[in-house]
């Protein structure tokens, strides 16, 4: 049962990945990595490593996006 739940996970993940790469505006890539790194914290889970998956969802999906975010706007105000 245990694969399984890995297998899935890893292919979620791969998915992802792939969502990411392929995603061309940048607010919308920080918002599909934030889901990816969601993804990751779950295959991390699922790998039974609870405390590399909090640190997973601190930093990928929560920091790492809002510094993207807020570097675009101010990237914005300094054009307009």
């Amino acid at each position: 049962m245990t694969t399984v739940v890995q297998a899935a996970t890893l292919v979620v993940v791969a998915v992802g990945g792939l969502a990411v790469v392929l995603t061309r505006d940048p607010v919308r890539q920080a918002l599909v990595s934030s889901v990816y790194g969601l993804a990751l914290a779950a295959l991390f889970l699922a790998f039974q490593a609870p405390d590399v998956a909090l640190s997973q969802i601190v930093v990928a999906a929560l920091a790492v996006p809002a510094m993207i975010l807020l570097a675009l706007v101010k990237i914005e105000e300094e054009e307009g």
